[in-house]
């Protein structure tokens, strides 16, 4: 092995990517450098299923509770700072455990974001609140459509923060977002591995439920409680916190939100094997014990 390896750990939520990863880590004096883009903020202990404390006393957890809500956290920061890291943790090891279900934040450490402008945090807000209702959403949509017809075509519309900032950049530069978005990959320095966690369905879907189950057990009506004056944030627009927020509001029962939030999670589970199966560079391995 010339360079330095990094295996990462991915899959879909609930499929036990923290125990193989902490596992491995151990088999390779490794840290597990965390890539998953909600766990990574202190306020949401519970709703965002993170290792336990008996978990992150085993291994060193890096991007665990490391930033707070009110925090704008992005892929392409998490790329910088992501980096920066496992330059200085190679120096001291030749292979390095990553894991977590974000794939996005994945794709940005593999592959490079595009170099995309600063935000303009006044034009963000300003698109962020007429986007936090379907109304605006659907004119800022239409708005894309307008003044950038090709971006309109692979944006996904129904994320208000991929909306929002393919606007944002349009407005911002005059350049149209598609044109600053070239899909070069980066090299890096490091030879990377990915490994794919799976299991059987009815044995995932069950974990799934069992898990949101615990989350009430543990607090999470309480957290999110706490979480009120943060509703707006885009990291409590996240599943597990929007059903609680509407229970709040009096929309919907608490036994309603409960049955929601298994469900969404069970759809997010889906939309996540869907995303990777495109990057043949995975290589899966079904964990369920008749897997």
């Amino acid at each position: 092995m010339n360079r330095p390896e990094l295996t990462i750990i991915l899959g879909p939520t609930g499929v036990g990517k923290t125990d193989y990863a902490i596992d491995l880590a151990l088999e390779y004096g490794s840290p597990v450098i965390s890539c998953d883009s909600r766990q990574i903020f202190k306020e949401m202990k519970i709703g965002t299923a993170p290792p336990t404390p008996e978990q992150l006393e085993r291994v060193k957890h890096y991007f665990i509770f490391s930033n707070t809500v009110t925090d704008i956290y992005t892929a392409g920061r998490y790329e910088i700072e992501a980096m920066a890291l496992l330059e200085e943790l190679f120096k001291s090891h030749r292979r390095l455990v990553m894991a977590g279900g974000s794939g996005l934040y994945i794709d940005a450490l593999c592959n490079g974001l595009d170099d995309f402008p600063a935000a303009d945090q006044d034009l963000r807000l300003e698109l962020s609140r007429k986007a936090s209702t379907s109304e605006g959403l659907a004119e800022l949509v239409a708005q894309l459509k307008k003044i950038d017809p090709e971006a309109y075509q692979f944006v996904d519309l129904q994320n208000r923060q991929r909306v929002v900032r393919a606007v944002e950049v349009t407005l911002q530069t005059g350049k149209k977002f598609s044109e600053w978005r070239q899909n070069r990959k980066k090299e890096r320095p490091f030879a990377i591995r990915k490994i794919g966690l799976t299991r059987e369905r009815d044995e995932l879907y069950y974990r799934i439920n069992r898990r949101v189950d615990i989350m009430m057990e543990q607090g999470l009506l309480k957290e999110v409680e706490s979480l009120l004056p943060y509703r707006d944030m885009p990291a409590l627009r996240t599943v597990g916190y929007k059903e609680m927020f509407e229970y709040m509001d009096g929309k919907i029962t608490l036994e309603k939100a409960v049955e929601l939030i298994k469900r969404n999670s069970r759809h997010y589970a889906k939309k996540q094997l869907t995303y990777w199966g495109r990057d043949k560079e995975i290589v899966w391995q079904n964990i369920s014990p008749l897997g």
